[in-house]
């Protein structure tokens, strides 16, 4: 302790555990410092992971399910999901399977760009489905 006084700096416990215990010498300001830095780092280097929504409805005609398609490509090509739903309003929760054969044809048409990570389900008024980019190589 006189030592650390004498260097003006901090001695710090490493290992309180040990036999006799371990300490360190050093300016624990810095240190903590360093430390927030390198978590700074880690997180900025992190994958952030973004969701695209696209929604449909049951009875969506081709023309529109093409330009969402290409909107879907896109978002795929720029690393994002895709969160592609059919949104079924009043009495259309009668063509359940419309809005499946609707999303599996989607997923068919992704299919070189992304692989579907979640099969499509029925969850209330919606049927969603999740699909994720392709690894590049």
């Amino acid at each position: 302790m006189a030592l650390a006084h004498e260097l003006e700096l901090d001695l710090v416990e490493i290992s309180p555990n040990a036999d006799p215990p371990v300490c360190k010498i050093i300016d624990y300001q810095k240190f903590l410092y360093q430390q927030k830095k390198k978590q700074k780092e880690m997180k900025a280097k992190a994958v952030k992971v973004v969701v695209k929504e696209i929604r449909f409805g049951p009875q969506t005609d081709e023309h529109d399910f093409q330009f969402k398609l290409r909107h879907a490509e896109k978002f795929l090509n720029e690393g994002a999901k895709v969160k592609a739903y059919v949104f079924f309003k009043g009495r259309s929760i009668l063509f359940k399977e419309q809005g499946e054969i609707l999303l599996l044809k989607f997923a068919q048409a992704l299919e070189e760009l992304g692989k579907v990570e979640q099969m499509p389900r029925l969850e209330g008024k919606r049927m969603t489905m999740f699909i994720s980019p392709k690894k590049k190589k």
